[in-house]
């Protein structure tokens, strides 16, 4: 008999991966290909539809020849970016526009129409009423998109993140179909009742006829054609929550802490979603049908992590590679400090308004302290949402650290600091296609016991609590100054850049 192994697709904001794992949960082939998000006009951020699916059929095809002859492929699980959105013809499987990014904002004038209060959609959801969110950018499109509104005027328009989509094409058609933990960034899912929500879709202007069936994360979800094999699909799951059942992150108060593009504070919140003003009840995972078989999570989203410092890299030449962001960190010798709000403030703000600031420079600045000051902004923003967990009560002495920026130690050193937190980090910044690859063979009726490896790469706090308090402090002054200043400078249409 020839080798066994799950295929897992990791379709992410900068591109698009295929693992193959064997049944002891090694990575034994895989193949990437890179993805480039477009950013056509101010808040606007947007993927070629068509680029992006074959960027991952590509990967996958690539991945399944590397497979020795006999190989079996048991399973097939993806987990993908949550909020970016496709827009499809149903009959011909061709985009009718591009993919709109979670980062795109370009929706938020439309959002504030909406008739319900961003209370209201935070009970429903446990999301805000953000342009992050793919209600408003559906909304949108049936607006200013001629293809897409013409496609839903007579039935042919379908509209879905982006693993549906390509699990869909993967299919040919045959299976449409997505998980809570990605139907839930759409802004039209109900948390609790786990379905499309009439109110939203009603209040979003959206049919539900173009939406994909809700299945749960882990099962029986449907088929894929690839190189010349039918593969089940039984995992489907949002980025970040792969990422934390990769990290074996699966007890109540358990968190974990991805830096990607964006940066995601996880805590596992068991059972029950637990209400923290500004944060989010995100849906985690559902293995098999029943609310037993659910997790919720407390989120906080830094919406403009990876992408702040590849803007350092790309518009002002300050480095060749990430790798060079801990070394310029340490030769830093004065503190800037900056607000990364490319692509709006996230968690716990909410707020599209504010422009990425600086404060601080002096003669003796280099470019040195401005790397260090995006580095330091980027852990002071997931501080900001960390300290509002600990007053809830929750006691979570140890962040589990995984994704590309984790490799940075200044980073996660002065992380460890500003959250008074132990930072662990992996050997193996792989916890997303890790989880994936879990629930998809807990999918087959497995319980394989996938270990993710521990580097010794351990960060404990440096500093006292009255320094961290300072710290924290001059931060707040800070974001709270900017916050009303860009205000005032938008309402005087002087800065909004072309």
């Amino acid at each position: 008999m020839g080798d066994k192994f799950i295929i897992v697709l990791d379709q992410g904001s900068s591109s698009s991966r295929a693992l193959a794992f064997d049944p002891e949960g090694n990575i034994r082939y895989k193949a990437q290909r890179k993805l480039e998000a477009s950013y056509p006009g101010p808040g606007r951020a947007e993927y070629d539809a068509e680029k992006l699916f074959q960027s991952q059929a590509d990967s996958l095809d690539e991945v399944l020849k590397k497979l020795p002859e006999g190989a079996e492929v048991s399973a097939l699980g993806i987990a993908a970016q949550r909020s970016t959105v496709v827009f499809w013809d149903k009959a011909t499987g061709a985009p009718l526009a591009p993919a709109l990014s979670w980062q795109d904002g370009r929706a938020l004038e439309l959002l504030a129409k909406v008739p319900l209060s961003n209370t209201r959609i935070h009970d429903l959801t446990g999301l805000y009423k953000t342009p992050y969110y793919s209600a408003s950018k559906m909304a949108w499109a049936l607006e200013n998109f001629p293809e897409v509104k013409a496609a839903a005027a007579v039935g042919r328009l379908l509209a879905a993140p982006v693993a549906t989509y390509i699990i869909w094409r993967l299919s040919g058609g045959k299976t449409f179909v997505t998980d809570p933990s990605q139907a839930q960034r759409t802004l039209l899912f109900n948390l609790r009742r786990l379905r499309w929500e009439p109110k939203l879709l009603s209040a979003f202007g959206i049919n539900a006829a173009l939406l994909p069936e809700i299945k749960p994360s882990v099962g029986r979800l449907g088929y894929v054609e690839a190189g010349g094999r039918r593969i089940p699909v039984t995992a489907m799951l949002g980025d970040q929550q792969a990422a934390m059942l990769g990290l074996g992150l699966e007890a109540p108060n358990s968190a974990a802490l991805n830096y990607g593009t964006g940066a995601f504070l996880l805590v596992n919140t068991g059972r029950k979603p637990l209400k923290i003003r500004g944060l989010l009840n995100s849906f985690g995972w559902q293995e098999g049908r029943g609310k037993k078989n659910i997790r919720y999570f407390t989120e906080s989203t830094v919406n403009s992590a990876g992408t702040a410092l590849e803007w350092l890299r790309l518009k002002f030449g300050l480095f060749e590679d990430i790798s060079d962001v801990d070394g310029m960190c340490r030769k830093s010798a004065n503190r800037l400090h900056c607000l990364p709000a490319i692509g709006g403030l996230g968690a716990p703000y909410w707020d599209y308004t504010t422009f990425t600031t600086f404060s601080g420079f002096s003669p003796h600045s280099d470019k040195y302290d401005v790397v260090r000051g995006v580095t330091e902004g980027i852990a002071y923003m997931v501080a900001d949402a960390f300290d509002l967990v600990k007053r809830k009560g929750l006691k979570i002495e140890e962040l589990k650290v995984s994704g590309g920026l984790s490799k940075i130690d200044w980073l996660l050193q002065f992380q460890a600091d500003v959250t008074g937190a132990r930072l662990t980090a992996l050997e193996e910044s792989e916890a997303t296609a890790m989880g994936a690859g879990l629930a998809a063979a807990r999918g087959l009726g497995l319980a394989p016991q996938w270990t993710p490896r521990v580097s010794s790469r351990v960060f404990t706090p440096a500093i006292g609590e009255e320094e961290r308090q300072n710290l924290l402090k001059g931060w707040r002054i800070f974001v709270k100054d900017i916050r009303r200043t860009s205000r005032d400078l938008r309402k005087l249409n002087i800065l909004p850049h072309a």
